[in-house]
């Protein structure tokens, strides 16, 4: 599967949300998240843009925009970054996320500031535990979220210099 990352910096968040794509592409059939998640994820990128661009990604495939992929942190002091995505639902289960988490990790592995991303994933979302599991992720426990519950917490490392830390 081919898929492209194009960076999402502040005005691609604005058409976003407007329900415009970028220049020549289209956005998957009912969009790509609500208007308020899209609000969140831009606020977010600001606040991580200003440390670390690009910090969000749309992911592109066939020229249709079909999800997102972002940080949701800055990397800490060994480098490490926790790492979010999301599909269109009319576009899951396609491997769109599979394949735009392998572009994120290539990239990253030409980032000498990037060592590694940690990721969290509901227990009850075999769906996107199966994706971090494809490109390598391994589970490293679980945690309670006031908010959403158990998660599955996940770390990749894709530098030597996480691996093995002094």
């Amino acid at each position: 599967m081919m898929i492209k990352l194009l960076p999402a910096d502040d005005a691609v968040f604005v058409n976003l949300q407007s329900g415009i794509a970028p220049a020549g592409l289209r956005i998957a059939d009912g969009g790509l998240e609500p208007p308020g998640v899209l609000a969140m994820l831009r606020r977010m990128a600001a606040r991580l843009d200003a440390v670390c661009a690009p910090s969000a990604w749309v992911m592109v495939a066939d020229e249709e925009v079909v999800g997102l992929i972002s940080m949701k942190t800055p990397p800490d002091a060994q480098g490490v970054a926790e790492i979010g995505y999301g599909v269109a639902a009319t576009r899951r289960g396609q491997g769109f996320a599979t394949a735009a988490m392998a572009a994120l990790i290539h990239l990253a592995r030409e980032d000498r500031n990037l060592a590694g991303f940690t990721a969290e994933t509901s227990v009850k979302n075999p769906a996107s535990q199966r994706v971090l599991e494809k490109n390598g992720f391994c589970s490293t426990g679980t945690r309670m979220d006031a908010e959403d519950g158990e998660l599955r917490v996940w770390a990749l490392s894709v530098t030597a210099k996480y691996l093995y830390k002094s």
